[in-house]
């Protein structure tokens, strides 16, 4: 017996699911690739994607997923045998440091906790302790979607500049950008790059990275640079260069309509519908906390992300509450991944997401808790509808 119908609801960080507007967007004949048309489309979404990055520098769409603009970002700077200082925070800043060192350069974890947030101190008295400025790159994300941290960008980057280290700070905001705020130019960033398939509510396969005035200034003596990547082809007089060759035409018509519901929505509305919905589902677990089984993966409160939640299992396999979730009630979670592979679950609030979603979400985990049997406390829909009660007013 199950209680689903239609389609499956992605509660997982990414792929999210997607509005009816973006597919339909798609569902159109393919543009000449030359035309003026196509032309006019690209300026205006690489345009708006510096907007989304609060960077008045360019911006470039690659045909790619996040681990693709990992790459575009790495080879357009660094030269083999550079330095990298990887902040770790979770899996993912990790895991563009592998990238990076697969392509040849040095690679240095600055070893954090998948508990807590980079400390920016700690990022300041380790690039004082490289007085040969050997570090040329400095490794980050806003969000890990793994560990469910948020780091304070603005601080690491006001640590760095404390430092007097010359070295590029480097963000991956894929778990951020256009939920939360980012601020390339006022926090000191070198180089952004983010995916399609988040918060920009658009199917996974284009990438993005904006670069500075410093980081293109490097880009002359990089390396590593592939023709694939290259921002300096990118710029070539012919339109199909910015893509290296034919456009990815049916994404951009999605990004183009979501970028624009973004944009009608108001970027600052859309910061404080992830907060709202980002804290309805810490409430829900911490009530369900007082199981003693279920607990936040992230111990401080602030260092929390407004669009994902990874929850701790605390030695309860998570997959019988995965299968009855999506069998039973067509509800898809996201399971824990690297260090917390079996030891987790993963709540997305991200992107395409509002208040019937969410709390239809916490609704079925609770639902799935009693069935199984599983230990928590009661009433964790209920705390997350008081404080959306109480926060969003008549």
């Amino acid at each position: 017996m199950t209680v689903r119908a239609g389609r499956e609801f992605l509660a997982i960080p990414g792929p999210t699911t997607m509005p009816d507007e973006v597919l339909q967007a798609m569902h159109r004949p393919a543009l000449d690739i030359y035309s003026r048309e196509m032309i006019e489309l690209s300026d205006g979404l690489h345009a708006d994607l510096s907007r989304l990055f609060a960077t008045r520098n360019r911006s470039y769409i690659h045909i790619a997923n996040g681990h693709g603009a990992w790459e575009a970002a790495i080879s357009n700077v660094l030269s083999r045998g550079d330095k990298v200082l990887v902040l770790e925070s979770g899996r993912f800043a990790v895991g563009w440091g592998h990238a990076a060192q697969l392509m040849g350069a040095e690679v240095e974890v600055l070893k954090g906790d998948w508990r807590r947030a980079v400390q920016p101190a700690e990022v300041e008295e380790r690039l004082r302790q490289d007085k040969a400025h050997t570090i040329k790159a400095i490794l980050v994300t806003q969000v890990d979607t793994a560990s469910g941290v948020w780091n304070d960008i603005e601080a690491i980057g006001k640590a760095i500049r404390a430092s007097g280290h010359p070295a590029l700070f480097m963000v991956d905001t894929v778990a951020s950008l256009g939920c939360m705020p980012f601020e390339m130019d006022g926090w000191g960033v070198d180089v952004a790059m983010s995916g399609s398939q988040k918060g920009l509510m658009t199917p996974p396969g284009l990438g993005f990275v904006a670069a500075s005035d410093r980081a293109r200034e490097v880009h002359k003596k990089a390396n590593m640079r592939t023709p694939y990547w290259d921002w300096t082809e990118r710029e070539g007089t012919e339109h199909y260069r910015r893509y290296a060759g034919t456009a990815p035409v049916h994404l951009l018509f999605a990004l183009r309509k979501a970028i624009d519901m973004l944009f009608a929505e108001g970027l600052e509305n859309t910061f404080e519908r992830h907060r709202l919905l980002g804290e309805a589902v810490r409430r829900a677990v911490m009530r369900w906390s007082e199981g003693q089984v279920l607990s936040i993966n992230i111990a401080e409160a602030a260092e929390r992300s407004n669009t994902v939640t990874t929850v701790l299992t605390n030695g309860h396999d998570p997959t019988p509450l995965h299968r009855y979730c999506k069998e039973k009630c067509g509800v898809v979670l996201g399971v824990g991944i690297g260090e917390l592979h079996g030891q987790a679950f993963r709540i997305a609030h991200m992107g395409h997401v509002n208040a019937p979603m969410i709390l239809g979400t916490l609704g079925v985990i609770e639902m799935a808790l009693t069935a199984l049997k599983i230990p928590h406390g009661k009433g964790g829909t209920e705390a997350a509808i008081e404080w959306l009660g109480e926060s969003v007013s008549a």
